[in-house]
């Protein structure tokens, strides 16, 4: 499915909304949109402009072809056995011109931002034979330049360390608009080098390929920017990033673009930051992750990452639970998959971990807090939290809510 397949499919069955008026990139379009429902914009400096286009697990799993009650158990099912299949024409390649990031509907989306932003934009690198491909926020500098966000010490990062250790620049290209089964692929932390096999595992059938100019080789998607990033940096930022607060200013590298295709009336595809797509594609990723790491050490029934924790803070971890420290055991191999969690509660398999509300009624009848609270204080959280210290450190909370054995008929609610 190409991502403008996706949209014709949302607008048959009537989830997206669709603006014809004219919209300005700066602010508007996020004031408008808000960051929950699909929208297409029609007229946005006269070009389409699609947001929000993951922004529900229903979404998501309309995109994977999967129950929504399944969905982790399915991730955690899929192995990287796809396959990539090199071709060498490309709807993408409808157009070829020079870059000029001046003709895109880039969005500025909130008053203090310093610049137009690209947020759905997958950078695809390759050194070595090794590709990567993970999105990056990606701020505009110049009519054909870019400043990176790239964390240390993943992928791209230490790619890009390389080949500035040999003296060399890493070509790059930028994807805009790819089927959501490859952006949520790309999203997603598997092994180096594994993102489009695990998008052609995802799609169960071959990830066509074509190659640009300077060898990057791109799925099939609306836009493709291409380049090289060097030694030369910029201040980065402020950005806002998940929890809706601004990320602070950094000096990062500069992608220099040499290129660009599109096809015709492409359609921008672009995140709202903190919005609910952006959460969507930072957390769901994890939780099967999660989900493997509990299996290993006690019967796991289900994850999720909350929409109150930002998708990426707080986990909810059902169990059936064996034997007594099976939940605690669980919240450690939870923050073990997962670095960047701050919060675990564990519940037995008659809670709706969907339901914030059912959650609560088995912290309030199933803990106590001397017995089922489990702290640890100084150890690594995200830079992305702002309650976390200066050195990134943070205190980490575990809470077991589930009942204890051999007494479940005094916790059971009563069936109406």
């Amino acid at each position: 499915m190409s991502f403008r397949s996706f949209i014709d499919q949302l607008i048959t069955d009537k989830l997206l909304t669709e603006i014809e008026d004219p919209v300005s990139p700066k602010h508007d379009l996020v004031r408008i949109a808000g960051d929950k429902k699909p929208a297409l914009f029609r007229n946005v400096g006269g070009h389409r402009v699609a947001v929000n286009i993951l922004s529900s697990r229903d979404a998501l799993c309309r995109a994977l072809h999967v129950r929504r009650a399944d969905l982790v158990k399915y991730l955690a099912s899929v192995g990287m056995d796809g396959e990539i299949k090199l071709v060498s024409d490309s709807p993408t390649k409808e157009i070829t011109e020079k870059p000029d990031l001046s003709k895109l509907p880039i969005i500025t989306h909130f008053k203090n931002d310093p610049a137009p932003y690209i947020t759905a934009g997958v950078l695809i690198t390759e050194l070595d034979g090794v590709t990567n491909a993970s999105i990056h926020r990606l701020m505009v500098i110049g009519k054909d330049k870019l400043a990176a966000r790239l964390v240390a010490p993943r992928h791209t990062y230490l790619l890009h360390k390389k080949a500035l250790d040999r003296g060399e620049e890493l070509p790059v290209a930028i994807a805009i608009g790819l089927d959501p089964t490859i952006l949520f692929a790309v999203s997603t932390r598997v092994p180096d080098g594994m993102e489009f096999l695990y998008a052609s595992a995802l799609l169960g059938e071959p990830l066509e390929v074509f190659e640009c100019e300077n060898g990057i080789k791109v799925p099939h998607c609306e836009i493709v920017l291409e380049g090289y990033i060097g030694d030369e940096t910029a201040h980065e930022g402020p950005f806002v990033d998940i929890t809706g607060t601004y990320d602070r200013v950094r000096s990062e590298p500069v992608i220099r673009l040499t290129g660009t295709c599109h096809r015709k009336d492409p359609i921008y595809h672009a995140i709202v930051p903190s919005g609910e797509e952006h959460k969507l594609l930072m957390g769901v990723p994890y939780e099967p992750r999660i989900f493997a790491a509990v299996s290993g050490v006690c019967d796991a029934k289900n994850v999720v990452l909350t929409k109150g924790g930002c998708c990426y803070f707080n986990s909810m971890v059902q169990i059936e639970k064996r034997t007594e420290g099976d939940a605690k055991n669980a919240i450690l191999a939870a923050f073990a998959a997962h670095p960047s969690l701050k919060n675990v509660v564990v519940v037995d398999p008659d809670i709706d971990i969907y339901d914030p509300n059912d959650v609560e009624f088995a912290i309030a009848t199933r803990v106590l807090g001397d017995r089922d609270i489990l702290t640890i204080t100084n150890v690594r959280g995200s830079s992305l939290d702002p309650s976390s210290a200066p050195d990134g450190t943070t205190t980490k909370i575990g809470v077991d809510a589930t009942m204890p054995l051999g007494r479940e008929d005094e916790f059971r609610r009563v069936v109406r």
